[in-house]
């Protein structure tokens, strides 16, 4: 199932938060600089759509599917700045772009990528 940009870009920072600790949604409001409200009513979406759970304290923590995404979104993440970066692309240019490209890239695309990476860089 295909979710939205925004849904993914959650659930990746709950994945790399809770590498710090307790997540609650105090935090991803710090850590993307969005409102309180916007990110109450993404934790009711993916909460929803059982990509989320969220305990009575308020603490957020990824299903098995949320976890996927996350980590499916992590891996394109690291794998794309690194190579922007690696092209001559400054650190944070690379990592809005990657940002970007993340979202909107095939598996076939980010597939190959990895691939010719793999081949061509190590």
């Amino acid at each position: 199932m295909k979710i939205q940009e925004s849904a993914e870009n959650y659930l990746e920072t709950i994945c790399m938060l809770s590498g710090k600790g307790p997540v609650r949604s105090i935090d991803i409001v710090n850590e993307l600089e969005l409102t309180k409200p916007s990110v109450s009513v993404a934790m009711k979406n993916l909460r929803a759509s059982g990509h989320v759970l969220m305990d009575d304290s308020g603490y957020i923590t990824l299903t098995d599917s949320g976890r996927a995404i996350a980590e499916k979104m992590y891996e394109r993440h690291i794998l794309l700045s690194d190579w922007l970066a690696a092209l001559g692309v400054d650190k944070e240019t690379a990592g809005r772009d990657a940002c970007r490209m993340e979202h909107a890239m095939s598996e076939q695309s980010f597939a190959a990528i990895k691939t010719h990476i793999a081949e061509n860089m190590l």
